[in-house]
């Protein structure tokens, strides 16, 4: 039975564990609270870097005086881990303190864990509960929790247009749609995501960096999708500070086999530092599924795609967009690329619906969250 005690310590532990939010992929985001018998917070932790110490042992580490965890109650976001990681088991710690009780969000759903933290506590004589605020837990981490459910990353869309749905020129030119907030806000965004992903025209025409700069934060990985495997080398992708966190999607095996060739390296000064990921050709076209399943063996759990008309629609057409960020300008251009081309949509009743949406206003933008 939870107490509305246990509620606001919890929630605490979530509000920590937002603070690993961009730094702990492809773990998720976790925060502990120890509060003592007498009901005083005496130790918070948080997972901090991927490869660190979990947010249990910060926790426990935090505790000045060691004594007063007899009786104490340790509450934590998600089950404490049983199995040797990049760090020793947290069950294990924590089972050998003096503490009373663990509080739990939620049951860890992966297969190495899934109920044998709670088992090693339990078998310690430590009382566990848990599902409080299960939801919001699930909420904090559902990239990580997609991430193990479907073996692939979990896909947010990026789209800047008009109010009468464009998101270029008749000339090309798509500089600037979105207000400085709502670019400020994609820069955050990245920041927090394990890559941004482009398509080959938009790489090819707007010759993005796709870095993180209006904002402090850690810079994703950048994926392009190049089908033929043509695209230059003097693009920002392939050539400046960040070039060896690019990895280039194509089906061209014949090309990238030979550009990937250790030998022909020796012999070239200028040769692409990134990756280079094989997949098969579906439709005349790179198969994205089987590109964001490779995508999600290299340990990428979210991507931020800001693709172009054709990027953004295979997306949907094939439902890999998981969600999609659509900032909507009040201007207007009356001809040009739209932003979504091509669903294969003759009737209404086939008509692509949403599970949930939020609308927000960021300066002049209005941003229309729809998510699957």
């Amino acid at each position: 039975m939870q107490s509305d005690q246990d509620q606001i310590w919890m929630q605490r532990a979530l509000d920590l564990a937002k603070n690993g939010m961009g730094y702990v992929s492809p773990n998720p985001m976790v925060g502990c609270v120890i509060v003592s018998d007498e009901g005083n917070v005496i130790g918070e932790g948080y997972h901090e870097r991927y490869g660190q110490e979990h947010a249990e042992v910060n926790a426990i580490k935090s505790v000045q005086d060691q004594s007063r965890l007899k009786n104490a109650t340790l509450y934590v976001t998600l089950e404490p881990c049983s199995h040797f990681g990049k760090t020793p088991p947290c069950a294990d710690l924590i089972a050998q303190k003096p503490i009373k009780r663990v509080v739990a969000a939620m049951k860890d759903p992966n297969p190495e864990v899934s109920g044998k933290g709670f088992e090693k506590l339990v078998k310690s004589g430590i009382k566990v509960d848990s599902g409080v605020l299960k939801e919001e837990a699930e909420e904090l981490n559902e990239k990580w929790l997609h991430y193990l459910e479907y073996k692939r990353p979990f896909v947010t869309l990026k789209i800047a247009q008009t109010a009468d749905g464009y998101i270029a020129a008749p000339n090309g030119d798509s500089k600037w749609i979105s207000c400085e907030e709502s670019r400020e806000l994609v820069h955050l965004w990245r920041s927090r995501e394990d890559a941004v992903m482009v398509g080959r025209n938009t790489a090819m025409y707007d010759n993005p960096a796709l870095t993180v700069r209006m904002v402090e934060g850690r810079q994703p990985k950048r994926v392009v999708i190049d089908g033929p495997f043509e695209l230059p080398k003097h693009l920002n992708l392939f050539s400046d500070a960040f070039e060896e966190k690019t990895i280039v999607i194509t089906h061209n095996r014949e090309k990238s086999d030979k550009e990937s060739d250790p030998m022909l390296k020796m012999f070239q000064t200028n040769y692409f530092r990134g990756e280079v990921v094989q997949v098969d050709e579906l439709n005349g076209h790179v198969n994205l599924k089987e590109a964001l399943q490779k995508l999600g063996e290299m340990g990428i759990t979210s991507i931020l795609a800001e693709g172009g008309q054709q990027l953004s629609s295979a997306l949907i057409r094939e439902g890999l967009a998981d969600r999609i960020e659509l900032f909507i300008a009040p201007k207007l251009l009356g001809g040009g690329t739209k932003s979504i081309f091509g669903l294969g949509i003759n009737r209404m009743e086939d008509i692509v619906p949403f599970r949930k949406t939020e609308w927000r206003r960021v300066g002049k933008d209005i941003l229309l969250t729809l998510n699957n």
